[in-house]
């Protein structure tokens, strides 16, 4: 009996080591409530979490995310909207528009993607797409340039209709793309906002219906939605280390626990590396100088925060040539580190040694000819 305590014990020690021992990638990955779900690396383009993922379902206001990353990309933000008896005649949740307000398209974003007001989304979509229907193919258009394939936009709020649907993937790379436009990014980052009207003369402040900014401090954004046929949806980001992800859960009851829930698996799947030359010497011709070359090497250190199975590539970048004369430690070019193409890194390459100018064996008559033909 002693003997199989002492081997027990034994056996539970190396147990209790290996459990200490398991990386943060082995973290389990939570349970949530959504029908659909998806955590998003936007840096690797890598699916953290995944949850039917590709299931075509109603996004209700979410939809709100590309009618204002449209308003703001349109370079009309500035322009001066007159609102219409129609584009306040849309049912639901209302910024208070009135037929004849003034005020301008970037205004307008601002206060629909706050108060998620359909009558905001309405206005925009008939400014810059003359109609319900022109506004939508602009909305496909440009889901189609950012990869959302199962994506369909029929209305500008969000409202249900038929055919109008996406996919939590599909909606993590809008969110991944919204927060990659300034204006949109501080927009949906604000816990309020306050909107100027032109006519009639007046300030208006809007509460963000986001309260996972509140709930969450890493949070960063982005938009939460809701039909009684699409549910609780919300696209979320983000950011702790200088990394950024985003969440989205379709028809989510518990969508804030479901949110937070995932932001923690999926930090955990992230690691701070460190970034260092790999001793790579590189021989640049020189001109003018007693070398024909001078040896160069990156130099320094850096570090970003990745997703573990990222992968990392290095670009380096070198001049053709280099004048003498040239000091040891003077930057000639610079090896770029980059993930799926995003730069998260960069070293400098330095000259390893001092490069003379090279001898003038040239003439007394030789430099006199030479300075006539190429006066100082």
């Amino acid at each position: 009996m002693r003997l199989f305590r002492k081997i027990f014990t034994a056996a539970a020690a190396v147990l209790a080591a290996l459990l200490v021992a398991l990386p943060a990638s082995a973290a389990e990955a939570p349970s949530v409530s959504a029908q659909a779900a998806v955590l998003y690396d936007p840096l690797s383009g890598a699916v953290l979490y995944e949850k039917n993922g590709s299931e075509v379902l109603p996004m209700a206001s979410t939809t709100k995310i590309m009618t204002a990353l449209l308003a703001f990309e349109s370079g009309q933000a500035d322009a001066v909207v007159e609102v219409t008896a129609e584009m306040v005649a849309v049912e639901g949740s209302s910024m208070g528009l009135a037929a004849g307000d003034r005020l301008t398209l970037g205004s307008i974003a601002r206060g629909m993607m706050m108060a998620s007001g359909n009558d905001g989304a309405n206005a925009i979509a008939l400014f810059l797409g003359g109609s319900a229907e022109g506004f939508a193919s602009l909305m496909n258009a440009r889901a189609a340039e950012i990869g959302m394939e199962n994506t369909r936009f029929v209305t500008p709020s969000g409202l249900d209709a038929e055919g109008h649907g996406t996919t939590a993937y599909d909606m993590a790379l809008l969110g991944a793309e919204a927060m990659r436009c300034a204006d949109f990014a501080e927009t949906v980052g604000a816990v309020s906002q306050t909107v100027e009207f032109l006519s009639p003369e007046k300030t208006v402040r809007y509460d963000n219906h986001n309260r996972l900014l509140q709930l969450y401090s890493d949070c960063t954004g982005i938009k939460t939605g809701f039909t009684k046929k699409a549910g609780r949806c919300l696209v979320s980001s983000a950011e702790r280390g200088g990394a950024q992800l985003i969440c989205v859960t379709l028809n989510a009851p518990d969508d804030w626990n479901d949110h937070i829930a995932l932001f923690e698996y999926g930090f955990s799947q992230l690691e701070t590396r460190a970034i260092t030359p790999d001793g790579t010497l590189y021989a640049v011709p020189v001109v003018g100088g007693a070398a024909s070359s001078v040896v160069c090497r990156a130099e320094g250190e850096a570090s970003a925060t990745l997703y573990r199975d990222a992968a990392l590539t290095a670009s380096v970048s070198l001049p053709r040539f280099v004048y003498a004369p040239l000091e040891a430690g003077a930057q000639v070019g610079c090896v770029t580190y980059s993930v799926n193409g995003s730069v998260v890194a960069e070293l400098p390459i330095v000259a390893a040694a001092d490069v003379q100018p090279a001898e003038d064996t040239r003439s007394d008559f030789q430099k006199w000819l030479d300075r006539l033909r190429w006066p100082a």
